[in-house]
């Protein structure tokens, strides 16, 4: 495949930035695209402006959501389960890990990430405020910590215990 055509070499370059994918994987990736166009080009465009339409973060609970409806998993306020513990989780992934296992059967609120060590008082993307209102609306008796070990996911997990204890949840 010629490296010299721009376009080719600009979807080289985002496809490598998925997980995974090197630079390698995303040439092969591209060349099976341009070679099969109708196939997988056109489909693949038409979901992936679906999704950049209409798919967008529930600022409940944190899971996606399509913009014109509820949340379909048992996240938030809309589960017509009536659980009395939230499992908080670092990112989607995490808890679609945590969900894969079955053995965790509750709700879930997925933060967004964590808080960076250096500053742990910038919570502006992350749901901690949310998650603080989930706890007092729905009764909730038990909060599942399941940030990651790294420095981050502690101070996020020390963050949210500081904060639940002087909200006296």
């Amino acid at each position: 495949m010629q490296k010299n055509i721009p376009e080719v070499e600009e979807l080289v370059k985002v496809i490598s930035k998925l997980p995974g994918l090197g630079p390698k994987s995303a040439r092969r990736i591209v060349l099976k695209l341009i070679n099969n166009r109708e196939e997988l080009v056109r489909p693949l465009t038409n979901t992936l402006a679906q999704i950049y339409k209409n798919i967008i973060r529930c600022k409940i609970c944190g899971n996606i959501k399509s913009s014109n409806s509820n949340c379909t998993w048992q996240t938030c306020e809309y589960s017509d389960k009536n659980y009395k513990q939230i499992c908080v989780v670092e990112n989607i992934a995490d808890m679609w890990v945590i969900e894969g296992s079955g053995i965790y059967k509750g709700y879930y609120h997925i933060l967004g990430g964590t808080l960076s060590s250096s500053d742990p008082e910038k919570t502006d993307n992350l749901l901690i405020s949310s998650l603080i209102e989930r706890v007092k609306k729905d009764s909730i008796s038990e909060i599942i910590l399941a940030t990651s070990a790294t420095i981050e996911g502690q101070t996020t997990a020390h963050y949210i215990q500081d904060s639940l204890k002087e909200t006296k949840v």
